[in-house]
C-alpha cells in the first residue's frame, strides 16, 4: 500500500510538474524527486519483503494493509512539509518577502 501511494503522488506531481514546464517557479521538482524517492525506497522493500515471504507477501493481513496505509499516507504528507518550507524558504513569487517587508513599514 506504501509503494501504491508514494507511486501515486509521484505520477501527479509529475503530470503537474511536466505541465508547467519550462517555468518551474513553484518548484514542482523536488517534489517530484521526493516522490519518485519514496516510491524507489517502497519498491526495493517490496521486493525484499517478497523474497522473504513469497506467495504470501500478495495476501496482507486487513490491519497490516491498514498501517502501511497510514505509513504512505504520512510519508506524502512529509514531503508536502518539506517541499512548502522549501517554498517558504526560496520564496520564488516573492510573497513572503513582500508580506515581511508591509509589516515593517
Amino acid at each position: 500500500m506504501t509503494l501504491l501511494i508514494s507511486a501515486l503522488a509521484a505520477v501527479i506531481c509529475t503530470v503537474i510538474w511536466y505541465k508547467n514546464l519550462p517555468a518551474n517557479e513553484m518548484r514542482f521538482d523536488i517534489l517530484c524527486f521526493m516522490f519518485w524517492g519514496a516510491t524507489i525506497m517502497w519498491f526495493v522493500d517490496a521486493i525484499f519483503e517478497y523474497a522473504e515471504l513469497g506467495a504470501e507477501y500478495f495476501t496482507p493481513a486487513a490491519e497490516d494493509m491498514l498501517n502501511d496505509m497510514f505509513l504512505g499516507l504520512s510519508v506524502v504528507v512529509f514531503a508536502l512539509i518539506v517541499w512548502v518550507v522549501i517554498l517558504i524558504i526560496k520564496d520564488p513569487k516573492g510573497v513572503v518577502k513582500a508580506a515581511l517587508l508591509k509589516k515593517k513599514a
